[in-house]
């Protein structure tokens, strides 16, 4: 089982917050922000942030949901399995799907009392950032707030009704905590409202859903059966890279011809001439794939000229780099990755990786030749042609591991 939090109200207040806000918002015709579906409390603000509260017979709820700015959970490294230890009764199939995903940043289980698997210290869930009115009073009276004067645009006459608003507020967070919510409480917040139409029957329809009605039932589901058979992230996205990096560093290349001059070539090799330091030397360095590209000088770094743009300049001759890229381009040998240019006075020379990562192309472990489009490259050339990291590039190492030719043997 893991930590137990106590930062967290019980299941029953947080669906009475959940059911106010929607109840709320179903009056003004909002209701799919905030609702109820089959037991199941919903709230997603359609721009990528959601949550769900599952009240589960026997007195238990389920937490759990994801924004995607602030779930850090989601591609820690290593991976956290938010899964790991969880009660049976839990709705599985829901989880598992979002896991699968990415796209389940928390998952809170109530037995008692709230727990989660534990994380590292200071690591955001996106709980707090995805259901803020949830999780606090004060935010959920805001929210109640910004019903009438956010989403109803209603201007307040002045601080006394600015006052009665706050007050209607509080009654009807009161009512839905004691299943007492009516038409009067419901008409004391919204009834002001006059540039819209104010359906309160459907509001007492959407609290009546959360159990928050004389005479309704609290929602709860049924409880999960048990884990299913599932995957198990044991790579982070950032490992699965740095692995493939540092197989590509440590690479050969394998045999090719050396392409065949073309005019692309002389191209970047005049625009190297036109920029050349005194001595008539300039150096180039580039990373090039189908989404990407970096360019940076070498030992001769391009002189500058008056009025440059160094945003413009690093187009430019990216775009003959581009060129030159597609120009040189063979269906079975593939593209380079990597290609450094060096231009004298007395001529030129072209140095291709298409395998690995040469030392003279800068290393910062975080910019680099991202997995996704390293694979796009690889699937198209000829088998002869793949080095060998390329197995490190199928998106399911992340859930069957590190290869075995690939893992560093333990040092005792």
């Amino acid at each position: 089982m893991g930590d137990v939090q106590t930062d967290l109200a019980e299941p029953d207040v947080l669906l009475a917050r959940w059911g106010a806000i929607a109840s709320a918002l179903a009056t003004l015709g909002h209701d799919d922000v905030w609702w109820i579906d089959g037991g199941t409390a919903h709230r997603d603000d359609h721009g990528g942030n959601w949550g769900r509260l599952v009240p589960v017979e026997g007195g238990r709820a389920v937490l759990y949901g994801f924004d995607h700015e602030y779930s850090a959970t989601t591609d820690a490294s290593p991976p956290i399995d938010l899964l790991a230890g969880a009660p049976v009764w839990l709705p599985w199939p829901d989880l598992v799907r979002c896991a699968e995903e990415q796209q389940l940043g928390f998952v809170y289980w109530y037995d008692g009392c709230w727990s989660r698997v534990p994380y590292p210290d200071g690591i955001a869930d996106g709980l707090t950032a995805a259901l803020p009115a949830v999780v606090s009073e004060e935010r959920a009276h805001r929210a109640l707030r910004e019903v009438v004067f956010g989403w109803a645009r209603h201007k307040p006459a002045n601080a006394t009704e600015e006052a009665e608003v706050a007050a209607a507020a509080a009654r009807l967070l009161a009512a839905a905590t004691s299943r007492t919510v009516d038409a009067a409480t419901l008409a004391g917040l919204l009834g002001r409202i006059g540039n819209q139409p104010v359906d309160l029957d459907a509001g007492l329809a959407a609290a009546a859903g959360f159990g928050l009605v004389p005479g309704s039932t609290a929602p709860a589901v049924p409880a999960g059966t048990g884990e299913p058979p599932r995957r198990v992230r044991m790579l982070s996205d950032d490992e699965r890279q740095d692995l493939v990096w540092a197989a590509m560093r440590s690479a050969a290349e394998l045999p090719r011809p050396v392409p065949a001059p073309t005019a692309e070539l002389a191209a970047l090799v005049d625009w190297a001439r036109s920029r050349a330091q005194s001595d008539g030397r300039c150096s180039l360095r580039f990373e090039v794939l189908d989404n990407a590209r970096r360019f940076g000088p070498g030992e001769a770094a391009p002189v500058g000229r008056p009025g440059d743009n160094q945003w413009a300049v690093a187009r430019e001759v990216g775009e003959l780099a581009k060129r030159l890229w597609e120009a040189e381009a063979d269906p079975a040998h593939g593209h380079w990755i990597f290609l450094r240019l060096e231009v004298s006075t007395d001529g030129h020379t072209v140095e291709r990786h298409y395998d690995s990562w040469p030392d003279w192309m800068k290393f910062d472990g975080i910019s680099g030749p991202w997995p996704d489009d390293l694979r796009i490259e690889m699937d198209r050339r000829a088998a002869p042609f793949r080095p060998a990291w390329s197995v490190l590039l199928d998106p399911g190492l992340t859930y069957t591991g590190v290869p075995e030719s690939f893992r560093t043997p333990e040092v005792d």
